[in-house]
């Protein structure tokens, strides 16, 4: 290979990597795998910087550090800084409930610590709906490559002093890769917080080994670019198998980052698999170099940097101004994609050009060229004034935001509700399934449907119940009905919230919900209380709040609870996700498919009645808890046995 040549395929991966991390936030169901995209550019970094190292080691016999640092400086903290203001001044002038803690989040990121902030601070990268969901949560990436540019000429420095054999180096990059892959295999525990091994630099370095140990053996100048036909199949081959591999691994349900294949060998075979396509790409003797260059491709590659840093803020800004994405999640995420890409594009253009290339003397010919008396670059003046008033919000923002208090949720008073909802059910289940185990006989006589009718009926009149609930829109038949009723409830926070309302209504039904559950939580949960005998008859599920889920997880579900007991679903009502029209859609699919699946369509019966919800649109307040509550158990009442 030519000296110095620059592989433009490489332009394509990065392209490949930031489609694959923002189709993961645009919809993490469908592009379960797109945050694999991260393990690409630190596979890249890992390569070239290493590659680059080695080759003035052994030109030269060193290397210039201090151009190093200094190239790294003017290429990654010109849109790091603009990224972190730019934000910063939009939460002091449109989204104020972000201030809290903005002047850590900024200082963490410009000392590249913001991962070791996220771990101590508890920040999830997977919760799709939280509260005050952060605009920099995906910068912990630019974190690690700081810390690897930093600490990289050290290490590259000893290992050429002390060690020098390039096969001995790679042994060591190998097995410290393997050391960090098997720590995040360690660390991982089913349902236990994966932040530390998410966000950790020991547990992530493997990516950016590989692509260092790559370097050591598959140097870029060493590569041949005249090589036997039958060779150049081969490569080709092996990098069609390699990008197959990958393009699976991105659609891949095995993939799921909340899952354990991930953390136990899934994300470090992605990064062996990418690195092998990332070696195919730089010899010159395979086609796919080319097959990875083109105009979309070096576009979107070139700009690669600044589309990732832009496109969450983006996201989180304009979902907060346009609530109902929910409704339109097609034309939004158009929306989206299309200002990520003008900021990319300008930023690229103002920014990372600009300061690429600049100098001491570059910067006092512009600021002398832009405060000229007679000047009439009005394009510059305006921009250097827009610049000024960003620099300006954003600081005062950042220097505000240590005396913001943060708006813990942990305190809010649909949090106060939960958590006291939480305790009381799990009080309230012990004592039901205790009393389970000491009758093996049903608690519930199996009446007939006319005489529980009947009892129903003469109880209301007589001894009203629960009456307080009638103008919520449920009648006294059915709350006396309800007072009978064995239920199984599965739900998320939606449900949690307004769990000591529906409590009072069917007060011998189990109720276990909580914060944050998607699906996959039911599966252990409904296996759990059949193994106690306590999954009764009647199995009420609230899930899909907080993420969509496939017709083969409901499949899985319907199965595992079988066909004798009536499952009741109810549906969602979250205007801020696009994945509520998926849910709903596949629940009525579901109904059409299931003969004892009901679906309680909150959706349709809330959706006009704002007023139940808190400020998210999603989590019923004091007054919506008591319509979600009557309106859950009327429906049951209705199809239910008894």
């Amino acid at each position: 290979m030519k000296k110095n040549q620059f592989i433009t395929g490489y332009s394509g991966i990065r392209a490949l990597a930031v489609i694959g991390v923002i189709l993961y936030h645009l919809d993490p169901n469908t592009f379960i795998g797109g945050y694999l995209g991260v393990p690409i550019f630190l596979l890249l970094s890992g390569y070239l910087v290493t590659d680059h190292m080695l080759r003035s080691y052994q030109a030269t016999g060193h290397y210039n550090n201090r151009h190093f640092y200094l190239s790294r400086l003017k290429r990654l903290y010109p849109q790091l800084i603009t990224v972190l203001w730019v934000s910063a001044a939009w939460i002091v002038l449109f989204q104020q409930n972000l201030l809290a803690k903005l002047n850590q989040i900024v200082i963490t990121n410009l000392l590249s610590v913001y991962n070791f902030w996220q771990i101590a601070n508890g920040q999830s990268y997977f919760e799709r709906f939280a509260a005050n969901e952060s605009p920099f949560i995906h910068l912990w990436t630019m974190s690690i490559e700081g810390q690897f540019y930093i600490l990289w000429p050290l290490v590259i420095f000893l290992l050429f002093r002390f060690v020098k054999s390039r096969k001995k180096i790679f042994g060591i990059l190998l097995i410290l890769s393997l050391a960090s892959a098997l720590e995040m295999a360690l660390l991982y525990r089913p349902n236990i917080d994966i932040n530390r091994i998410y966000y950790g630099t020991d547990t992530r370095f493997f990516s950016l080994g590989l692509g260092a140990a790559l370097a050591v053996i598959w140097p870029i100048e060493d590569l041949k670019e005249k090589i036997d036909f039958k060779d150049t199949l081969i490569l080709d081959g092996i990098g069609l198998a390699a990008f197959l591999g990958m393009i699976g691994m991105f659609f891949s349900k095995k993939m799921n980052p909340q899952e354990a294949f991930t953390y136990q060998g899934g994300m470090f075979l992605f990064s062996v698999i990418t690195a092998i396509l990332i070696a195919i790409i730089a010899h010159p003797g395979s086609h796919w170099n080319r097959l990875l260059t083109n105009p979309v491709f070096s576009w979107i590659g070139s700009r690669s940097y600044g589309i990732y840093l832009y496109q969450f803020p983006i996201m989180i800004f304009f979902e907060d101004k346009f609530t109902n994405v929910g409704e339109h999640p097609t034309l939004y995420h158009i929306i989206e994609v299309i200002l990520i890409l003008i900021t990319g594009e300008v930023s690229y253009r103002l920014i990372e050009k600009p300061f690429a290339q600049v100098t001491f003397a570059k910067v006092k010919n512009y600021c002398t060229q832009l405060f000229m008396p007679k000047s009439n670059n009005y394009v510059k003046q305006i921009q250097a004034g827009l610049a000024v008033f960003i620099l300006v919000i954003g600081s005062v923002g950042i220097a505000i935001s240590p005396k913001v208090k943060v708006e813990d949720f942990n305190k809010s008073q649909l949090a106060e509700r939960i958590n006291t909802n939480r305790k009381k059910q799990e009080k309230d289940n012990r004592d039901i399934i205790a009393k389970l185990k000491k009758d093996k006989k049903k608690k519930q006589d199996q009446l007939e449907d006319s005489h529980a009718l009947k009892e129903a009926r003469r109880n209301a009149k007589k001894h009203p119940i629960n009456q307080s609930f009638e103008k919520y829109g449920i009648s006294q038949i059915d709350l006396e009905l309800a007072r009978n009723l064995e239920v199984t409830a599965i739900g998320d926070s939606v449900m949690a919230g307004s769990s000591d309302d529906i409590k009072r209504l069917m007060p011998k039904a189990i109720i276990d919900a909580a914060v944050s559950r998607q699906l996959n939580v039911a599966f252990g949960l409904i296996t759990s209380y059949q193994n106690q005998g306590a999954l009764a008859d009647n199995v009420l599920i609230g899930l899909g709040t907080n993420g969509p889920f496939s017709m083969d997880d409901l499949d899985r579900l319907m199965k595992q609870v079988g066909p004798k007991r009536h499952v009741f679903w109810i549906n969602t009502h979250v205007p801020t996700r696009q994945w509520q029209g998926q849910v709903n859609d596949l629940l009525t699919q579901a109904a059409k498919r299931y003969h004892n699946l009901t679906v309680i369509n909150w959706y349709e019966y809330s959706k006009r009645h704002s007023n139940w919800f808190y400020q998210d649109q999603t989590h019923p307040n004091v007054t919506g808890s008591k319509y979600y509550s009557a309106f859950i158990v009327k429906k049951i009442v209705e199809h239910s046995k008894f």
